[in-house]
């Protein structure tokens, strides 16, 4: 294909390739990237551009993932299903749900690729549901010298630990094998609460549900709480009614949301007041549906977010750290902060390794001035030890990170074995992980 230019989903970042490819079989990426080598250029893989950091960007040679989108193998009795790395998630759910099967947990955003979310960390809520790179159970990637090669627990287990959050650092993605189970629904119970209230039970909140997570409108003690547990095999669902599922998700989410956020950029005084207005009239609502159709939810607002792991331990003092940095900054805030929960687990590069997790997302509205914001709320998180979100905007580097992750080098090692040459690299992996 000629060369295209290319900018990701919020905006945030372009690049302009020398060339880019679509292929549509591990033989044609591996053939991509032998001649991306002999022409002397660096390959980046492309999804669905969610990333608000550079990790995609290149000013060689682009893959674009989505011809890659097929299902390869599904096994309903094992609950072991391969499928090619561009597949989007919101399509993985659908041929699950075909099969009798779902994803243990999910985030809440289902347009990213099975590879672009896998790599970076994408992660949901649930005190004993991991990340989805934590379901991986193995995978095919295309290493620089052009090898199609597998790696699970058993074959290739370093490579394995170091590529399930590899960062595209690593070779391409072309297949991935998920451990899933059998589908089942969600009961979902969305209540608002107020923050220390929240605070005050979180241990009790956590520990009661599968799945909690909850919204904190900045300028209010205010949050929506939802709470996601798993119905008996069998029982009933009760979805939304039609007419309910448009009017909170498409139409107050959405289209409302973003004429609330346009107001609030002409106006940015009236923010304060949008958000304790919209707090007040969030209602209660209680439904239970297939799990993937609990977990997501359309979001066609755009914006810009940062987002750090911080010990579970540490999140009440975070969280009021940067309530009151935000009541006396004189910044407007109109995007609620999102706040999830993650157990420990081994992934290499896995922001919840070896520690039970907090996650506090903070966001803002593309049309507004964030960065102030960010780095206040960075540098509350880094004072505690904090991990940034591999693929939202933060602003280490690799020799901050080198001392948060017990595995950093190891990874480092892998990386050096895998593409010594540089090959996936790019100025944002330079950044996080030091040059090549």
């Amino acid at each position: 294909m000629t060369a295209t230019g290319w900018r990701n989903w919020s905006g945030t970042r372009t690049a302009h390739p020398v060339r880019t490819e679509r292929p549509g079989s591990t033989e044609e990426v591996a053939d991509a990237v032998a001649r991306a080598v002999r022409d002397g250029l660096r390959v980046k893989a492309v999804g669905s551009g969610h990333s608000f950091t550079g990790a995609a960007v290149t000013d060689g040679v682009h893959l674009r993932m989505d011809a890659l989108d097929r299902p390869v193998r599904v096994d309903a009795r094992s609950g072991l299903v391969t499928v090619e790395a561009g597949m989007p998630l919101h399509r993985l759910n659908r041929v699950l749900a075909a099969h009798g099967l779902a994803m243990t947990n999910l985030g809440d955003i289902d347009r990213q690729t099975v590879s672009g979310a896998i790599s970076t960390g994408t992660h949901g809520t649930g005190a004993r549901s991991g990340s989805l790179a934590a379901q991986v159970v193995d995978l095919e990637l295309v290493l620089a010298d052009g090898s199609a090669v597998r790696c699970s627990a058993r074959e290739r287990p370093e490579l394995f630990r170091a590529a399930r959050i590899g960062l595209g650092a690593l070779g391409v993605l072309t297949r991935v094998t998920l451990a899933c189970e059998p589908a089942f629904a969600l009961r979902a119970v969305e209540v608002p609460m107020r923050l220390g209230r929240v605070l005050g039970d979180l241990a009790e909140l956590t520990a009661a549900n599968e799945h909690f997570e909850f919204y904190w409108f900045p300028h209010t003690d205010r949050t929506l709480t939802k709470r996601n547990n798993r119905l008996p095999r069998g029982a009933p669902v009760r979805p939304l009614g039609r007419g309910r599922a448009w009017l909170d998700d498409a139409f107050l989410s959405n289209t409302l949301f973003e004429g609330v956020n346009r107001l609030g950029t002409a106006v940015p005084r009236a923010i304060p007041r949008l958000n304790a207005v919209a707090a007040r009239a969030l209602a209660p609502r209680v439904y239970s549906d297939a799990s993937y159709r609990v977990f997501t939810s359309p979001r066609r607002v755009v914006f810009r977010e940062l987002e750090y792991a911080v010990p579970r331990e540490s999140l009440a003092g975070v969280l009021t750290a940067v309530r009151r940095w935000v009541d006396r900054s004189g910044e407007h805030i109109a995007f609620p902060a999102e706040v999830r929960f993650a157990p420990a687990d081994d992934l290499w590069l896995s922001t919840a390794h070896g520690r039970d997790t907090a996650y506090l997302a903070v966001h803002q509205y593309h049309r507004r001035p964030h960065e102030r914001y960010f780095r206040a709320v960075a540098a509350i998180a880094d004072a505690v030890g904090g991990r940034p979100h591999w693929g939202k905007l933060h602003w280490l580097t690799a020799a901050e990170l080198a001392g948060r992750y017990p595995h950093f080098e190891d990874f480092r090692r892998v990386r050096a074995a895998s593409d010594p040459d540089g090959t996936f690299a790019n100025s944002y992996l330079d950044r996080v992980l030091g040059a090549p």
